[in-house]
């Protein structure tokens, strides 16, 4: 759950960036040639939304991991392409973001793998008394 918990500050405080800072990051992705900024953020802000809950109340976590997983993979090779800069320092800066962003989707292929753990919604006991499968 912490772990989960942790994901999902991670993408809600990088939401809340994006909205508080809505002209700039319109302004950074039109200079990355992205078609339609503003359309693009609103997608990537609702996925992340969707994303968030699905992590935070552990309800079809798996699912909630493959949409950070895609959001964050496509984010990242488009927007830190740090093998296309010249400049050492900003190649650096450039390339810590992208491992980042990739080391965060090893954390999403685990929980695609495993679940949300015992504390989440998708694991709670039914309530019937026997197991599955057993009726």
């Amino acid at each position: 759950m912490l772990g989960r918990c942790a994901l999902v500050w991670f993408y809600a405080s990088g939401a809340m960036n994006i909205l508080n800072r809505w002209s700039n990051v319109v302004e950074q992705l039109s200079a990355r040639h992205v078609p339609l900024p503003p359309l693009v953020l609103v997608v990537a802000l609702i996925l992340i939304v969707m994303g968030c809950f699905s992590l935070l109340f552990g309800y079809h976590v798996r699912h909630g991991a493959v949409i950070l997983f895609g959001l964050t993979v496509v984010a990242a090779v488009l927007l830190h392409d740090f093998w296309h800069f010249s400049d050492p320092a900003a190649r650096s800066v450039e390339f810590e973001i992208f491992a980042r962003d990739i080391a965060i989707c090893g954390g999403l292929l685990l929980m695609m793998g495993v679940g949300g753990g015992p504390f989440a919604v998708d694991n709670r006991s039914s309530g019937g008394g026997g197991g599955k499968g057993k009726h």
